[in-house]
Order: structure tokens, then C-alpha cells, then sequence
């Protein structure tokens, strides 16, 4: 399991991640999402702890807790959705009905 750390400031790095979620134990992966098309951070990340307990731990100290000027939401990280096929059917656009 993982956990998701939202509102964390976009000057935000990983290595600053990985020092502050250190402090709970062992840092195994961090993840911080940056937009597609700008390349500026997402405002959000997840990070993956070395068991359990540490997480936990992460999560009962930083939730809440003010970082960089910010208030952190820190908690477990929900599956990821499954959203099906990209694209999908857009309608009709462009072509005539055939019936």
C-alpha cells in the first residue's frame, strides 16, 4: 500500500519528500505526478513505506501537519480506478448515421 501527500507546494522535491518521510522509517519509493503538457508538479504525491507500521506512523504524524506553508493531507493512497479505454465512443462527430 501506498500513501497519498496532497497539498504539498509545487517548489516541492523528491529528496524533500523522501527527508521528512524518513523520519518514520525506510522511504522505498516516491512518486510526485508532474502535468503533461506544462511539466509543472500536480500539487500531490505518494509514497511507499517500508511496512505498515511506518506508514501508519508517516500518516498520524504529517496529516494535518504545516509543510512549506502549506497543510498537508496525508492518508492512504486509494486504488487507482480502472477508467476502461481512452477515447471511447464521442458520438456520432463527423460522420453520417448509419443505420
Amino acid at each position: 500500500m501506498s500513501i497519498y501527500v496532497g497539498n504539498i507546494s509545487y517548489q516541492v522535491t523528491e529528496d524533500d519528500i523522501k527527508s521528512v518521510f524518513g523520519e518514520y522509517g525506510t522511504v522505498k519509493k516516491v512518486v510526485v505526478p508532474t502535468d503533461r503538457e506544462t511539466g509543472r508538479l500536480r500539487g500531490f504525491a505518494f509514497v511507499e513505506m517500508g511496512s505498515d507500521d511506518q506508514e501508519a506512523a508517516a500518516i498520524e504524524a504529517l496529516n494535518g501537519a504545516e509543510w512549506m506553508g502549506r497543510e498537508l493531507k496525508v492518508n492512504k493512497a486509494k486504488p487507482k480506478e480502472d477508467r476502461g479505454p481512452s477515447g471511447g465512443n464521442r458520438g456520432n462527430y463527423g460522420g453520417r448515421n448509419r443505420y
